[in-house]
């Protein structure tokens, strides 16, 4: 008998060294840290991996705007990922502000992780960053069909 997955979300905190990866439970209500990816060029690879892996079938991609609703200097970038994600793993890919994920993320890491050291992981905090997206994302999607 084959076993399905239920299909689910990925989140992707992007970076120009690192990429930080969340990923929903199969029925879509929670989110998880995954994984933190280097950006370099293993990155597809690694992604196709986790894609397949988690039967991803959306992908929410942060988008760092500025305080004064301004486009970061990075979004070129992001906007160029955002394709290359769509062309290479045929999945729908929606921008997602993420103003202050990292803030957020970095205050759970302090009140959760107790070794100072373990906090100061280069990856811990983009990999919470993207759950906190994540969790913001399925906050509100739960509203809007509620």
């Amino acid at each position: 008998m084959e076993q399905t997955l239920e299909a689910r979300i990925l989140a992707v905190d992007f970076g120009e060294k690192r990429i930080g990866l969340a990923v929903t439970d199969p029925l879509n209500i929670f989110a998880y840290p995954l994984v933190t990816l280097q950006n370099n060029k293993d990155l597809w690879k690694e992604l196709e991996k986790i894609i397949e892996n988690y039967n991803v079938k959306k992908i929410i991609l942060g988008n760092p705007i500025k305080e004064n609703g301004q486009e970061s200097k990075i979004f070129p970038l992001i906007l160029k990922f955002k394709n290359e994600l769509e062309k290479k793993f045929n999945i729908p890919v929606e921008l997602v502000d993420e103003r202050y994920t990292s803030s957020i993320a970095q205050k759970r890491i302090v009140e959760t992780v107790k070794s100072k050291k373990k906090r100061k992981e280069k990856g811990l905090l983009d990999r919470n960053s993207a759950a906190v997206l994540l969790e913001d994302y399925l906050k509100l999607f739960s509203n809007k069909t509620n």
